[in-house]
């Protein structure tokens, strides 16, 4: 369980078998291309070549490096409302979408959970969506303990209508997508500072350490999924997050349980 905290792991591409309509693991772990189907879901993170063009100077990050190794940005506007009553003295919780709660592909596969439309310069694609083992689950005890905020790189037009289906329990108090991450260094980073919420009680659940790099000392890692029905990573994660809850301060618990 506590491995599950300290785990850094990165996204990989997978295959469908033509013959079954299952997906499965690749075994070569390339850079996914980036065209406009893969472009609805994931961060690409430009590693060679001429780097993008920065964001306008509103959308650049402010940062200031700290001692404990965090990046932080003051922000004026917060992404998020104001704390709702109920949720009032809880920690928040930043939960990704793909490979940490499911995995979607523009190929059919036969033993899919969701096929959501998804409109692509007027023309209608079909996305296949697994979900991740246990994640209903782990979503209504995360809803009973944590304020849980949805925050994923991938677009609305996508991610929004997948997690309609998927939020059976109405976990999410709040929805972020790709607009309201920050572009920097070729990818879409969840800057936790712009929220509106105190960092020592704040929490993200991501696969990718690319969306946390501003705040990685908040950060709650998992193992990127794709098709694995034996796998238990959030069922694991559970008694870390019920001890999480009852902290007051997200670092000092973090430390403990990374065993610093």
């Amino acid at each position: 369980m506590e491995s599950s905290v300290i785990t850094q792991v990165q996204k990989e591409d997978v295959q469908v078998s033509p013959k079954t309509g299952q997906v499965s693991r690749s075994a070569l772990k390339q850079p996914r291309s980036c065209n406009i189907f893969k472009a609805l879901f994931c961060c690409l993170q430009v590693q060679d070549g001429p780097k993008p063009p920065l964001p306008p100077p509103s959308q650049q990050p402010l940062l200031e490096s700290q001692d404990n190794g965090m990046v932080v940005k003051q922000s004026e506007i917060s992404l998020l409302p104001e704390v709702k009553s109920h949720d009032e003295g809880k920690i928040c919780v930043v939960i990704d979408l793909d490979e940490t709660l499911v995995h979607s592909s523009f190929k059919p596969i036969n033993n899919a959970d969701f096929i959501v439309p998804v409109e692509i310069e007027g023309t209608t694609h079909q996305v296949y969506v697994l979900k991740r083992p246990y994640v209903d689950e782990f979503l209504q005890r995360m809803g009973e303990m944590f304020e849980c905020v949805l925050f994923t790189a991938s677009l609305a037009k996508y991610a929004d209508p997948v997690t309609d289906l998927l939020d059976q329990f109405g976990v999410f108090r709040a929805r972020l997508f790709r607009e309201s991450c920050v572009f920097h260094q070729g990818c879409y980073v969840k800057d936790l500072s712009r929220l509106g919420r105190d960092l020592n009680k704040t929490l993200i659940l991501d696969n990718s350490p690319a969306s946390y790099i501003f705040h990685p000392n908040n950060a709650v890692p998992v193992v990127s999924w794709f098709d694995d029905v034996d796998d238990a990573e959030l069922l694991h994660l559970l008694p870390v997050f019920e001890e999480l809850s009852k902290a007051e301060d997200v670092y000092a618990r973090l430390d403990e349980l990374r065993g610093h």
